[in-house]
């Protein structure tokens, strides 16, 4: 039969590669001039495209609880199995893979290498408009031509780093098919604030722990360095938690992320703030702080408190001390929104698990379009997750169609 993917990213790519054999044709459709274009930006060119620590706590999904039909040992080994079979050679660091080479485009080249080698044929510059099934076929009108085919996959990709041409086109064409998407909203993004001194902080990185609070509420906590920048708050210990963050601000609630700049001693911070200061009792407040803060952030933090920094710890009032620690560990920034799809890595959102067999990744409601990659409501933290969910899903479509019986 004839199989035709529509969309030259990794489950694409992936799903293309595992449908192949003797009986089946198999077309990739591309509207860029090169397959795999983002997969070259992903993890800073160097490609963490996998990860060997895995938890059903690092995904998250409208329907959760179809995330471990997905997410299983036995999927992630066969994940592995295929980089290792297609001669991926890893570095491992702290857990995450990326090919041994630090390049994201030895992982690209591997790719295309096997799909020459497969003869899958790829047209280049193609950009569907419009799908219909009519008597068993799908018909796939593009700019360049019509085509058809016994069996499609959907792997366009999100709304996410739209410069190498991801516009949210699937979307579109699974709603006309009667799918359900939970609106795609930007998420692994930087998130604004119009917290008054962003243009002070500009350029500090610290270490440190947030804590995520929805409508006051407290929801989750990452550790990690933070970056702060002139527009709000960045890194991957943010990124983690915008997923959350962006879905409850489309949802109109309140998200506050509290930042522990010394998650090593805050649980003794106030007797350490009086010992460290007997110690150094020659120092002013501003000077015993830039002893472990970044020197930007002393004064803003002083700001905040309403602390004037000559004076001496011994001299604080009770109540000036507990304000000081708190600023310490629970500095609160009200987040107003994003970076936006432009600076996102993933979407959080999309076609509703629920409708798809996640088997074999066929749709529930169409015989013979299957679904993949980023179109799915399925979103990870960062460290090769969201790339493993594309290999997933591209392997489990692909061997799908290597073996249905048309």
């Amino acid at each position: 039969m004839r199989i035709i993917i529509i969309g030259g990213g990794p489950s694409g790519v992936v799903a293309a590669l595992n449908a192949k054999n003797e009986q089946n044709e198999v077309i990739i459709l591309e509207r860029n001039d090169k397959l795999l274009k983002k997969l070259l930006l992903t993890g800073n060119g160097r490609c963490n495209y996998f990860n060997e620590n895995f938890s059903l706590s690092d995904y998250d999904s409208y329907d959760e609880s179809k995330i471990e039909q997905i997410i299983t040992e036995k999927n992630i080994w066969n994940t592995r199995l295929f980089f290792e079979q297609l001669g991926i050679v890893p570095k491992i660091k702290n857990g995450y893979y990326y090919p041994y080479t630090n390049q994201a485009s030895t992982i690209r080249n591997m790719l295309i290498h096997e799909l020459n080698n497969k003869n899958i044929s790829i047209f280049y510059n193609t950009y569907v408009s419009n799908i219909e099934k009519r008597d068993g076929r799908f018909f796939i009108q593009t700019n360049n031509r019509e085509f058809y085919a016994e069996r499609v996959v959907i792997a366009t990709g999100s709304f996410a780093y739209p410069s190498t041409g991801c516009d949210g086109s699937g979307y579109s064409i699974l709603k006309k098919f009667g799918h359900s998407v939970i609106p795609p909203l930007p998420a692994l993004v930087q998130l604004k604030s119009n917290f008054p001194y962003v243009k002070e902080w500009d350029g500090i990185r610290s270490e440190v722990r947030v804590d995520l609070y929805e409508n006051d509420k407290y929801v989750d906590s990452e550790l990690g360095e933070i970056q702060l920048t002139n527009f709000g708050i960045s890194g991957i210990c943010v990124f983690n938690l915008s997923n959350r963050v962006t879905r409850g601000i489309f949802n109109h609630k309140k998200e506050v992320i509290k930042i522990n700049f010394v998650p090593f001693i805050e649980a003794l911070i106030t007797p350490w703030m009086e010992r460290y200061s007997k110690k150094q009792s020659t120092k002013n407040i501003q000077l015993l702080l830039e002893g472990f803060i970044n020197q930007k952030l002393v004064p803003i933090i002083l700001k905040c408190a309403d602390i004037d920094g000559s004076k001496f710890y011994s001299d604080l009032s009770t109540e000036e001390r507990k304000t000081l620690c708190n600023y310490l560990t629970q500095f609160p920034v009200e987040i107003t929104g994003t970076k936006g799809y432009d600076n996102c890595q993933i979407c959080n959102g999309g076609v509703r698990l629920s409708e798809i067999d996640l088997e074999t990744m066929e749709s529930y409601l169409v015989r013979g379009l299957y679904i993949t990659g980023e179109l799915l409501d399925l979103n990870g933290k960062c460290g090769g997750y969201n790339l493993t969910t594309c290999w997933i899903s591209g392997l489990l479509a692909g061997n799908s169609l290597k073996e249905k019986d048309d």
